[in-house]
């Protein structure tokens, strides 16, 4: 058993530097990370669930971050996971509850309409504080890939077509999460491996390169409620 778990820390460090080892680390504990995210959604996750996804990226944090100081890695991994999987529901909560302020009752009155303006006014700012923040901090962040918001605006994609595509490299690369912690280290769009996993034209997402630093960057840094509306482009919603 100890020399399981020495093997264990022995592939963890070697996977910090050698994505392949990172990868098949992830392969070979997969159980272990849907069984993590289990607990947390009280049922067994599917493969569309976001929880999966964040629970993946989670372990990839886990292994970058680890040291034998920490502990037991599993525990360790288990915890990152955990506190990733909270933060979401945190966030994901708050959103939920605002939109379903626009749900009518059957007098086709909404429950944003029956709230007292006072309440309206605190949750309206409370959110577009936090939103202002992301944002914020978004920014800064792409100016370490030399990309605006300005950028962004610019090179969104128009046609549906398009979008499409964009759709299926993100989609690609958030069930990847190797694929985006290279992205994080080398700060450059993997438009050769995201076109190739996701079956589409790698001149199609070069023109939209700059798009897609933003919301790779939304989909790997905890920018919970930018990445809620992202999800609505994602599952083939409008382009916000």
């Amino acid at each position: 058993m100890e020399s399981d778990a020495k093997q264990l820390i022995s592939r963890v460090y070697q996977a910090k530097t050698d994505s392949h080892t990172a990868d098949l680390l992830i392969s070979d504990y997969m159980p272990f990370i849907r069984s993590e995210t289990a607990k947390f959604l009280k049922r067994a996750p599917e493969p569309s669930d976001d929880e999966l996804s964040i629970a993946m990226f989670a372990f990839y944090e886990a292994i970058g971050s680890y040291s034998e100081a920490r502990g037991a890695f599993l525990n360790f991994a288990a915890l990152q996971i955990k506190n990733r999987l909270i933060d979401n529901y945190r966030k994901e909560r708050r959103n939920s509850g605002q939109i379903s302020l626009d749900t009518p009752d059957e007098d086709q009155n909404t429950l944003l309409e029956t709230i007292p303006d006072t309440h309206d006014a605190y949750e309206e700012t409370e959110v577009r504080e936090a939103t202002r923040q992301e944002i914020a901090e978004l920014s800064e962040q792409m100016q370490e890939f030399g990309v605006s918001m300005h950028d962004v605006a610019e090179n969104s994609p128009r046609q549906q077509r398009t979008l499409a595509g964009c759709q299926k490299a993100i989609a690609y690369a958030r069930s990847n999460p190797e694929i985006l912690a290279d992205f994080l280290r080398t700060k450059r769009v993997p438009l050769g491996k995201l076109a190739k996993g996701a079956g589409v034209e790698r001149k199609s997402l070069e023109r939209h390169r700059r798009y897609l630093v933003a919301v790779l960057l939304i989909c790997t840094n905890g920018y919970e409620i930018l990445r809620g509306h992202i999800m609505q482009v994602l599952r083939g919603g409008r382009n916000p």
